[in-house]
């Protein structure tokens, strides 16, 4: 299990955000629970100087591209990067420093995964580099991808079938437990145990929900400790007080 940290960028700031509450239109309902005043090279700096390679900047919408360059900068290589990735631009944030590039929204039409422009990202990059978002949701029977800010369910199901497929097509997969993303309420332990039983041939990073040490125990233990973890909302260094970033470093590494 490892620590995959994050710089999430909202307007041009490095920010923590309830993204479930993103969406195009009024900005009315969005949740913000923490806005720095550091610049994104701080974060990369911080991570680089600990060796947390594998961590990803996520663009939440337009008006980042300056401070996501400003951390690839700070770290070329060391970081992954996602957020409106197409196949006209994956390369452009490649040769920035990127060290892979994280798709989600572009590989999907009208709720299907779009198999050819999967294949045309892979063939393009390379899968070595190519990360899919599988981020997901409850609904009736199980947990289903979704895309375009999270706001539109898909008709994949995530199951242990699906990610030994695609894991043919990429290097790793992240995945974001919707409902509970960015609440501090607690890991969603039903996805977790269904990542752990799959047991996918490439690594998978997981994200939502932790708000205090006691969680990354449940994401090692539930997780039987395949599945490497992200810590936002709930950290120090982004204002919060259930988990120091020194102590979830050296959890980690233990």
């Amino acid at each position: 299990m490892r620590f995959r940290p994050c710089i999430d960028l909202h307007e041009g700031r490095v920010k923590q955000i309830v993204g479930s509450t993103l969406s195009d239109g009024s900005s009315a309902a969005l949740r913000t629970n923490f806005s720095s005043d550091l610049p994104s090279s701080w974060y990369a700096n911080l991570y680089r100087q600990d060796n947390l390679p594998g961590g990803h900047i996520i663009m939440l919408g337009p008006g980042n591209e300056a401070a996501a360059k400003d951390a690839l900068a700070a770290w070329p290589g060391g970081l992954q990067l996602g957020g409106g990735i197409t196949a006209a631009n994956a390369e452009h944030w490649l040769e920035a420093g990127a060290s892979h590039v994280i798709v989600t929204s572009y590989v999907f039409h009208d709720g299907q995964l779009d198999f050819g422009r999967l294949e045309h990202l892979r063939q393009l990059i390379g899968k070595e580099r190519l990360v899919l978002d599988l981020s997901c949701r409850w609904r009736e029977d199980g947990y289903y991808v979704v895309t375009d800010r999270w706001q539109k369910f898909t008709q994949l199901r995530v199951s242990k079938e699906l990610l030994i497929e695609l894991a043919a097509s990429c290097a790793e997969f992240l995945i974001h437990a919707v409902d509970v993303e960015g609440k501090c309420m607690g890991v969603d332990e039903r996805l977790l145990a269904l990542l752990a039983e799959a047991d996918a041939p490439v690594p998978i990073t997981y994200a939502g929900g932790v708000s205090s040490m006691a969680d990354l125990e449940l994401i090692r233990r539930v997780g039987q400790n395949k599945i490497d973890a992200t810590v936002g909302s709930a950290l120090d260094i982004f204002g919060g007080s259930g988990c120091a970033y020194d102590e979830v470093v050296a959890f980690c590494r233990n």
